[in-house]
């Protein structure tokens, strides 16, 4: 009985695990034709310009990767913008530094933040595209 029990615990941990996973926000490479689709979609969207040296920026990721898989951001699609090797985008952001997050709602800017890596800000920040 015992068994059965855990088995039954496992499988409903497994379950919700997954299902957690499947709502999570769509990550993708910038490029300008596909932050344009979005923009034209009205998506919810999260541009996240950064740098893989960048300590803030790496303070930043498990912020933002445990936000990104809430169910009330499943529908954000966030765009990587590599501080480094996309400066057009960078300077099209009017991003001056890496660890920037800008929120859009469709074609709309409704947030910005520069360098922040306190988790209920950054929430409210990702709010504010939903």
């Amino acid at each position: 009985m015992l068994k059965k029990l855990i088995s039954v615990l496992f499988a409903a941990v497994v379950t919700s695990a997954v299902s957690f996973e499947a709502h999570a926000a769509e990550k993708v490479n910038y490029d300008a034709k596909s932050f344009a689709a979005a923009q034209a979609a009205g998506k919810p969207i999260l541009v996240e310009i950064h740098a893989t040296w960048c300590p803030t920026c790496k303070a930043q990721a498990p912020i933002l990767s445990d936000l990104e898989r809430q169910n009330k951001f499943r529908n954000l699609m966030v765009f990587h913008v590599d501080f480094d090797s996309q400066k057009d985008a960078v300077k099209a952001f009017g991003a001056r530094m890496q660890s920037t997050l800008i929120t859009f709602k469709g074609s709309l800017e409704t947030g910005r933040s520069v360098g922040d890596t306190n988790p209920t800000s950054i929430a409210a920040l990702l709010d504010k595209a939903t």
